[in-house]
C-alpha cells in the first residue's frame, strides 16, 4: 500500500530553507577559530614563564638596543609587565579562554541550525575575553599593534548581528 503525502507540515519537512551562504562562511570560520584559538590558549599557558623569563631577559641585557627598530617596540617594559601579569594569571586566563571558544564554537553550531540562542551564546563567547584581559592583564593589552587583533572580533560581531535576521528558531 501506498500512501501519498499531502500534509503541507509533511511536505515542508522536505524542503527546509538551506542555511545562506553568509552565515554558512560565518559559522565556517568560527569553527575553524575556535580550533585555533584553543590551540593558542593551551600554549600561551603553557609557555607563559618562558616568554616573560626571555623578555627580561633580552631587556636587562641591553639587546633591546641592537634589535631593529620595529621590534623595540614589541620588547619594552610596558610589554614585560603585561606578560609578568599573564603568567601570573595564567590558570584563570585558560579557563576563561577555554570557556569562551567553547562558547562561542556551541553557538556557531546552534546558528548553523538557525537557533537564535546560538548568536546570545557565541556573543558572550566573544565579548568574554575581552572583560579577561582587562580584569588580568589591563588596558595596556588594548594599544599598539593589540588595536588590529580587536578588530576581528568587531568585524565578526557586526557580521553575525547583520546576518541575524536568518535565525528563525
Amino acid at each position: 500500500m501506498s500512501q501519498e503525502v499531502t500534509n503541507k507540515d509533511s511536505f515542508d519537512e522536505f524542503n527546509e530553507q538551506k542555511l545562506p551562504s553568509s552565515l554558512n562562511i560565518l559559522t565556517i570560520l568560527t569553527i575553524i577559530a575556535c580550533c585555533i584559538f584553543m590551540l593558542f590558549e593551551i600554549y600561551g599557558f603553557a609557555t607563559a614563564k618562558t616568554s616573560y623569563e626571555k623578555t627580561k631577559e633580552v631587556i636587562d641585557s641591553g639587546k633591546v638596543n641592537e634589535m631593529p627598530e620595529f621590534a623595540r617596540k614589541f620588547v619594552t617594559p610596558e610589554a614585560l609587565e603585561m606578560q609578568k601579569k599573564r603568567m601570573e594569571n595564567k590558570l584563570p586566563i585558560l579557563i576563561l579562554g577555554v570557556v569562551s571558544l567553547g562558547l562561542c564554537f556551541y553557538g556557531a553550531l546552534e546558528m548553523r541550525k538557525r537557533k537564535k540562542q546560538g548568536y546570545i551564546f557565541w556573543l558572550i563567547g566573544e565579548i568574554l575575553p575581552v572583560a579577561t584581559t582587562l580584569l588580568f592583564i589591563g588596558t595596556a593589552a588594548f594599544g599598539g599593534f593589540a588595536v588590529l587583533f580587536w578588530l576581528i572580533p568587531v568585524i565578526f560581531i557586526i557580521l553575525y548581528t547583520v546576518n541575524r535576521k536568518h535565525l528563525v528558531y
